[in-house]
């Protein structure tokens, strides 16, 4: 007899959540700016993520999951934008999990979900170079507002709170192997690919 998720009713309700309702498309756009200035912040702590990708100025890349994109364009700064709408991408990224329990029980395991790459070799290189390289630096932008011990309290918290989940993840997918401190499989189980 298997054994079924304690989760499993959840795959169904996000289902019908994701596959509900489209959002209009004002909300969609704003959405998408709004992750452009995030993911500008985080590239602006490193430089040599932002000369790679100012080295592939003017490409773009069109990301999907499901029926939720957005296509972008590399900046000669290194950054992102919004590509001009009609633009054709020169490599197209496609999340191939269609669950977003899965992708988020992937995701709290430290692992990445399997992507359907086609196009430019050197542009998806560079950008696999940057998600492998290029961490948000949590702690650092939230000692900005409250002060350096403030926000090292804060995130020590957030590091305990997120080795319980991924403990909680990994008990749950069957003892998944054994989960390090930044979630990382240290197993020899097969990964996906990035």
């Amino acid at each position: 007899m298997s054994k079924q998720s304690p989760f499993s009713f959840l795959d169904g309700l996000m289902e019908r959540i994701v596959s509900g309702p489209q959002p209009p498309a004002w909300l969609v756009h704003e959405v998408q700016h709004r992750a452009v200035l995030f993911l500008n912040h985080v590239l602006m702590q490193e430089r040599e993520a932002m000369d790679r990708l100012a080295r592939q100025a003017g490409r773009t890349a069109h990301v999907q999951w499901r029926n939720f994109f957005m296509t972008l364009q590399l900046t000669p700064a290194g950054l992102l934008d919004l590509a001009p709408e009609g633009a054709q991408p020169d490599l197209r990224l496609q999340v191939s999990e269609a669950s977003p329990l899965s992708l988020a029980r992937s995701a709290l395991a430290g692992e990445r979900p399997s992507i359907r790459i086609e196009g430019d070799v050197q542009l998806a290189a560079d950008i696999n170079w940057v998600v492998d390289n290029v961490r948000w630096d949590v702690e650092d932008d939230l000692a900005r507002v409250i002060g350096d011990a403030p926000a090292r309290a804060v995130a020590s918290v957030a590091e305990r709170v997120a080795a319980a989940l991924r403990r909680f993840v990994g008990a749950r997918m069957g003892g998944a192997g054994d989960l390090g401190a930044h979630g990382a499989d240290n197993s020899t189980a097969h990964r996906s690919p990035p």
